[in-house]
């Protein structure tokens, strides 16, 4: 069987693959799990430094497979048919449910998330890309807020990641229509940083300028944002202190300054 999701690292970029692609990626209970697996093996990775995360085939993510989705939720007692978790499952230790952690976990990821946008990104999918740091979006990608369609809410991580991107009353019309939009509408109301026709190559772009800077800066820049955008200005201003002092004086936090006087590319060492 072909794997779900694939990975493959070069130069510290992790090129990050939706691999249903016969089925647009759709999200089966088996894909849940794998995009899960996928980011829980990034947190873990030393050697990567930026991410990009795509889909294979004509479409980014159409959301949920609701073939077989059918018979999962709350009348699933602790596991689906075949063995595949409960997605409504939260295990005590983290605020996310099963079914959100698919989006919830880029967040957690240490390293910056580039989502590229192409053909389809409907419910599910569009959740997950609004889980990533940066989203690069085709023109003519058709995103949506679409669970209504099906008569449910978006329930996989909206409430963490709409919230920070468009006004409330943006949210609850995309929210309350279904209706799709495309990249180049999405990029007007903020929910997309860039529209380019060749989003993968833009996205691996960035990601690339990304790994040539200081890994550790980039890292605590990331948890700089996600610990305090919305924390209390102490905790915000601390956090800024502590995240400093631990990198002035590192290692590549010198390689960086000696690098520019020596008018050189610096040559960093993977964070430990």
């Amino acid at each position: 069987m072909t794997d779900l999701v694939t990975i493959t690292v070069d130069n510290g970029v992790a090129d990050v693959r939706l691999n249903r692609a016969d089925k647009y990626n759709a999200l089966s209970p088996e894909m849940f799990s794998a995009i899960i697996a996928a980011g829980e093996k990034l947190q873990m990775a030393r050697d990567v430094r930026a991410v990009v995360l795509s889909g294979n085939g004509p479409g980014f993510c159409a959301g949920l497979d609701m073939t077989s989705m059918q018979g999962l939720g709350k009348g699933s007692s602790g596991s689906a048919s075949g063995g595949t978790p409960n997605l409504l499952r939260r295990d005590m230790e983290r605020p996310e449910n099963h079914a959100q952690r698919p989006a919830f976990i880029w967040r957690k990821v240490p390293m910056p998330v580039i989502c590229a946008i192409h053909g389809v990104a409907y419910g599910g999918g569009m959740q997950i890309a609004l889980g990533s740091d940066v989203r690069i979006a085709a023109p003519d990608a058709k995103m949506s807020v679409m669970e209504i369609k099906w008569g449910l809410i978006p329930d996989m991580g909206i409430t963490q990641s709409l919230r920070d991107l468009v006004p409330m009353d943006v949210a609850k019309e995309l929210t309350f229509t279904g209706r799709i939009f495309s990249g180049t509408e999405a990029q007007q109301l903020g929910l997309v940083t860039y529209v380019d026709q060749n989003p993968l190559q833009r996205a691996l772009s960035i990601a690339r300028e990304i790994a040539g800077k200081n890994p550790d800066a980039i890292r605590r820049g990331k948890e700089l944002f996600e610990k305090s955008w919305r924390a209390e200005p102490r905790a915000g201003l601390e956090l800024e202190a502590k995240l400093q002092m631990e990198l002035i004086g590192s290692a590549n936090q010198a390689e960086a300054v000696k690098a520019n006087f020596e008018k050189r590319s610096p040559n960093f060492k993977d964070p430990v």
